[in-house]
């Protein structure tokens, strides 16, 4: 077994830590095969790593004689396990040198084969070589080790905003318990959605992660279906008015996000309004068309501005007699296709699956099952809509009451459209939208959110359609194509406008005097479907 002539072990040793630096610094597993070609080059033997006392071969040079493993069986087991550091012996004409390696059993065995024993320089030299096989085993170890941490918590970070999704800070809590996030304290939060490029997510949470995988007292957790949102709940007890001050002070993740954006021509950022954190739903679809919004936006920062929902401003209690007659046969339906329905409602199917880890075919049955008991086609706009609203009017659900007070049968959902109310909130949603920009709209709902359809309706591309939609998200800030939380909003705007434009339309025939408070502008220009 003869050393390469002339070679000083100073020169030998600089080879291996060049090489040792090298594969450090690229933060991948190790090149095991490289480090013991490299040791073959040195010293003309044959060189294999065996995993433990199996035999099992991690790597090895070419020519390793592996018909001498099984000969080599008992000792490799004593190696492995600790009972030796190292050992020499001959197998045929080979004379075999064995070392094992770090200090946690089963060891890896390093073994070198030649036709004599090594001289001592050379013999030094395979030790170096394992020294730095085990360093380099070590960082891949806690590189891993790293990579399982940094995932384990993403998993619980994410497992706790789907509890404070579903209203349930009390599951949140109990699946934290001994690591509560301090987030769960708070009175209240706000949703900062972060608009960034997928890549630079990781960066972006793990600047601000402490170590027990929180951020302080927010949470930052990846969207799992929009892959370029970062979704951060940032806590606020103060409870400031559209989320400005908060980050004006630095309390919290919003300075460091808007600064983000500020530096950053990628990004965009929507700030909901301030939520118990049982209502952290509705914070999410308020920093979703926030979102929309800020896009456009001169710094492409948006807080929502509270329009009142139209569930607050219909007549409380017939509205409530329509919703919970509507809703009442979902109380024969399993809870968690309930459950599914409501996020169905809010978001994409594709993004309800990702979110809950089911298929989309499963979320079909969950929302066909509940579509069968509401008698409602759920894949229609206005039906979930519909659904959308009477749901939101009964908060929980039905509570078994399905008719008024007084016995009569619950109002029609256009009879509680018909309002004064109703016309000035329909207005105040549609009147900001140009003419073109409100045709297209309501050709895109009439045409079941299909912009292939309602283009070929209006006769104008698909991507102009998009682009219309694009231009009303930020007119209206609603969100219409991403999440698809503004739909609801514009359905029954064109809805409660339809109805009050007919209504004006027969009046005419007996009175001039129209409808007061209503702006008549807001008259569509293409045919409605009356549902």
């Amino acid at each position: 077994m003869g050393g390469v002539e002339g070679r000083p072990a100073a020169g030998q040793l600089d080879g291996l830590l060049r090489e040792v630096r090298r594969q450090a610094a690229r933060g991948a597993d190790p090149d095991l095969g490289r480090i013991l070609g490299w040791l073959y080059r040195q010293t003309g033997s044959h060189v294999a790593l065996v995993a433990d006392g199996t035999g099992r071969v991690e790597s090895a040079t070419e020519g390793f004689p592996l018909e001498t493993l099984p000969a080599l069986a008992p000792l490799l087991a004593r190696l492995s396990t600790g009972q030796l550091a190292a050992a020499a012996t001959d197998v045929g004409a080979l004379r075999m040198r064995c070392e094992g390696l770090g200090t946690h059993e089963p060891r890896p065995v390093l073994v070198v084969a030649g036709s004599s024993e090594p001289v001592p320089e050379e013999a030094a030299l395979i030790s170096h070589v394992g020294t730095a096989l085990t360093l380099l085993r070590h960082a891949e170890g806690s590189e891993r080790t790293w990579r399982d941490y940094q995932r384990k918590a993403g998993q619980l970070r994410f497992a706790v905003l789907q509890a404070l999704l579903a209203g349930e800070p009390l599951l949140a809590r109990r699946m934290t318990t001994g690591v509560v996030p301090p987030l769960l304290d708070a009175g209240r939060l706000r949703i900062h959605l972060l608009h960034c490029p997928p890549s630079e997510r990781d960066r972006i949470s793990r600047a601000q992660q402490d170590p027990s995988g929180y951020h302080g007292p927010d949470l930052m957790v990846h969207c799992p279906v929009f892959k370029e949102h970062l979704i951060c709940l940032v806590a606020d007890d103060e409870g400031e008015e559209e989320g400005d001050r908060v980050g004006e002070r630095g309390r919290g993740q919003g300075e460091f996000l808007r600064r983000l954006v500020r530096d950053n021509p990628r990004y965009a950022l929507g700030v909901s309004g301030a939520h118990p954190l049982n209502a952290t739903a509705d914070a999410y679809t308020q920093a979703a068309h926030a979102l929309a919004a800020a896009r456009t936006a001169p710094d492409r920062v948006a807080s929502y501005h509270g329009r009142t929902p139209l569930d607050g401003v219909l007549a409380r209690r017939p509205a409530l007699d329509w919703a919970r007659s509507l809703v009442r046969p979902l109380d024969s339906v399993p809870k968690t296709s309930v459950d599914v329905t409501r996020l169905a409602l809010n978001m994409p199917r594709s993004a309800v699956a990702g979110l809950l880890g089911l298929s989309r075919n499963t979320v079909a049955a969950h929302l066909r099952r509940a579509g069968d008991a509401l008698g409602r086609d759920l894949t229609d706009v206005r039906c979930r809509a519909t659904v959308h609203l009477a749901l939101a009017l009964t908060g929980s659900g039905s509570d078994g009451s399905a008719e008024a007070e007084d016995g009569q049968p619950p109002p029609a959902l256009d009879d509680l459209l018909a309002t004064e109310r109703a016309a000035v909130w329909a207005g105040t949603v549609l009147r900001p939208l140009p003419a073109r920009h409100r045709r297209t709209l309501q050709a895109w709902i009439d045409a079941n959110a299909d912009a292939r359809r309602a283009a070929h309706a209006l006769g104008i591309s698909r991507n102009t359609v998009r682009a219309h939609l694009r231009a009303a998200e930020a007119v209206l800030g609603l969100d219409l194509l991403t999440v698809g939380t503004g739909i609801h909003d514009a359905v029954h705007a064109l809805r409660i406008s339809d109805i009050h434009a007919g209504d004006r339309r027969g009046a005419a025939h007996t009175t001039p005097v129209g409808l007061g408070g209503v702006d008549g502008a807001n008259k569509p220009s293409v045919r409605h479907i009356r549902r």
